[in-house]
């Protein structure tokens, strides 16, 4: 209930999970049926990288502030700087994105958002940011819990076939959470097997995510991807070195776009040491 993402917003974290994000959602609003989002961990939507959170910490200098410096050809790292560009003419020059506003600039008229927030004082802040798009339904509450209520989804009498779940927890209980994100995403699969899943999780020392990428392969899904870009070197202790994604169900070649994707952000933002991976723990049948 401590955690604020104001101080991360913007950086090397960030930047992955954005670019992860913004290329799931393009290949859902590629088929024309409607989808359904759903952001477990909302935050507030929208972050001000002057402001006072996140001067205090400086990690957008090194996450958005460099790779926009930099602007790597890749055509996924264009696609989400085109959409923090499209942020800032909106909000102001200093303006950064969270997950649900990326969601709500991608998805469509017919499309439906579902932004989890439990902290009182962000889902105030996330509620009035988007209280005039109908799309949205800002849900004060534990996003876990918010997989065994809101899945499967509907709006109405329409059933969403296609969609995505996105799961980026402050992981303030450390390695203890993964076993609760594993738990979440078990129910979520038993509830909407075809739906698109997406953890977010940190990396500090690669070893000790060794456990969890064993449960991780044997979740219920038909296929179960693996992204992890570390901006430094595996040996620090002390630092989160990097960070990752799993995504359950994830669409068509969607490892042959990221791949290059995540070498851009390595070249971008890493320091000397710095690695990328697009691994399969489960590939597609």
């Amino acid at each position: 209930m401590n955690y604020r993402h104001a101080f991360h917003a913007g950086n090397h974290a960030d930047v992955l999970k954005h670019v992860v994000l913004l290329a799931l959602c393009d290949a859902l609003t590629a088929k024309p049926a409607p989808c359904f989002a759903l952001d477990t961990h909302a935050g507030r939507g929208l972050y001000k990288l002057d402001g006072e959170a996140a001067q205090k910490t400086g990690e957008a200098q090194d996450g958005i502030a460099r790779l926009l410096a930099k602007g790597p050809r890749d055509p996924a790292v264009q696609r989400y700087l085109a959409a923090v560009r499209v942020c800032r003419a909106q909000h102001g020059a200093q303006a950064y994105p969270g997950s649900p506003w990326l969601l709500a600039h991608v998805l469509r008229a017919g499309d439906r958002i579902a932004a989890c927030e439990l902290h009182p004082e962000e889902a105030h802040v996330l509620r009035a940011h988007f209280a005039e798009d109908s799309r949205i339904a800002v849900h004060e509450r534990d996003g876990y819990a918010a997989l065994k209520a809101l899945l499967p989804p509907k709006h109405g009498a329409t059933r969403f076939a296609r969609g995505l779940v996105l799961i980026d927890p402050p992981f303030e209980a450390q390695l203890a959470e993964f076993d609760t994100a594993l738990a979440a995403l078990s129910e979520g699969l038993a509830r909407w097997p075809q739906g698109m899943f997406a953890l977010w999780y940190p990396i500090k020392q690669g070893r000790a995510l060794h456990p969890f990428r064993r449960a991780a392969a044997r979740l219920p899904a038909k296929s179960a991807l693996l992204l992890e870009l570390r901006v430094r070197p595996d040996d620090s202790p002390l630092r989160m070195n990097g960070s990752g994604l799993l995504v359950l169900n994830p669409p068509w070649q969607f490892d042959a776009a990221m791949r290059p994707a995540l070498d851009a952000l390595r070249a971008a933002l890493g320091d000397p040491g710095a690695t990328a991976c697009v691994d399969w723990l489960r590939a597609p049948a």
